[in-house]
């Protein structure tokens, strides 16, 4: 499966999945006029990938400073997905990464470790 890259933009998080090293990250900021057809092809790659991995370790940083309403739907099935994968054998691991002082990104990162217990949930807060 070949690698899939999205270039960040000012509304749109930088998206780096790199398939081949079973690494997948997303960083910047996210408020997309529709996030949905933005996250469509990304969930559809991601969708792929988990389906032809098997009893792999797949490590997934997430390091988003800002993102909307829209996107946190968006980010619920990214990690719908990633938690089925858990549950089918894979190893995920997930380091969430967020401003120390920011405690919304923060807290969304913990209801996540909570909502999926199958995946491996690293937290890391950023000096700034």
């Amino acid at each position: 499966m070949d690698n899939f890259y999205i270039h960040a933009t000012a509304t749109s998080p930088e998206v780096d999945f790199r398939f081949d090293q079973n690494l997948l990250s997303i960083k910047g900021e996210s408020y997309p006029e529709n996030a949905a057809a933005f996250y469509a092809p990304i969930l559809q790659q991601l969708r792929s990938f988990l389906e032809s991995r098997n009893d792999a370790t797949i490590t997934t940083n997430i390091a988003l400073a800002y993102f909307n309403s829209s996107s946190t739907k968006m980010l619920f099935s990214f990690f719908d997905a990633l938690d089925q994968s858990a549950q089918a054998g894979n190893r995920i691991e997930v380091n969430w990464y967020h401003d120390e002082e920011d405690e919304t990104i923060f807290e969304f990162g913990e209801e996540l470790k909570a909502d999926f217990e199958a995946i491996i949930f690293n937290d890391h807060a950023i000096t700034t």
